[in-house]
């Protein structure tokens, strides 16, 4: 995964309540396992009237939010199946962090286990952000992980929350797995010590 230390881009906000993940990404797209195209799948029926066409619209269709990096988002975002392809689409598309008050579980984890950064905001927090991400003269943004800040160019700060694990594992670029190889010494040293004290287990 791309290490996550301080990340500058545009916010877009999609307020909505209740955005499902068959709305983030339709299950027509899902066919695959190799992780290709997916970002034409992202917002799909959203993002297009028909094939090729543009809804006019729709917020990440317009500048500045084309190019967005980021996503303030209405509560329960992500909620419904548990589908991966999501989070994977999405990345793809270019959005490195979703920020608002509540998500659905398994996207949200989704979310951190692939780079992209999921924060669960108080709600003045979010409403400030989704009031700026509104404003195409104020939507620009940086996001600090190591110091724990948003940064909007217009001059506030808002601190968030995360676990110092998943912070860890993105600003190092780590997914699970490679995450679980950091404590390779460990776990040998204990697998070791437990075949001495149980060798029937050998």
């Amino acid at each position: 995964m791309d290490p996550f230390t301080q990340v500058t881009g545009i916010a877009a906000a999609l307020p909505a309540a209740n955005q499902d993940t068959d709305i983030i990404m339709p299950k027509q797209f899902l066919k695959g396992t190799d992780r290709q195209g997916l970002a034409l799948g992202v917002f799909h029926h959203l993002r297009f009237q028909a094939p090729g066409v543009e809804r006019e619209d729709f917020t990440l269709n317009r500048v500045p939010w084309r190019e967005a990096r980021f996503l303030v988002v209405g509560p329960n975002f992500g909620c419904g199946s548990s589908r991966e392809h999501a989070v994977w689409g999405l990345r793809q598309w270019g959005v490195r962090a979703v920020l608002g008050t509540t998500f659905g579980g398994i996207f949200f984890d989704n979310c951190l286990n692939n780079g992209v950064l999921a924060l669960s905001l108080p709600p003045a927090a979010a409403a400030r952000l989704l009031e700026l991400a509104a404003d195409p003269a104020r939507c620009r943004m940086t996001i600090d992980l190591p110091a724990q800040e948003i940064r909007p160019e217009t001059g506030d700060t808002i601190p968030f929350a995360l676990d110092a694990r998943r912070k860890n594992a993105l600003v190092l670029g780590l997914d699970p797995v490679a995450a679980t190889l950091e404590e390779a010494d460990a776990i040998r040293a204990f697998e070791r010590a437990h075949h001495l004290a149980n060798p029937w287990l050998a």
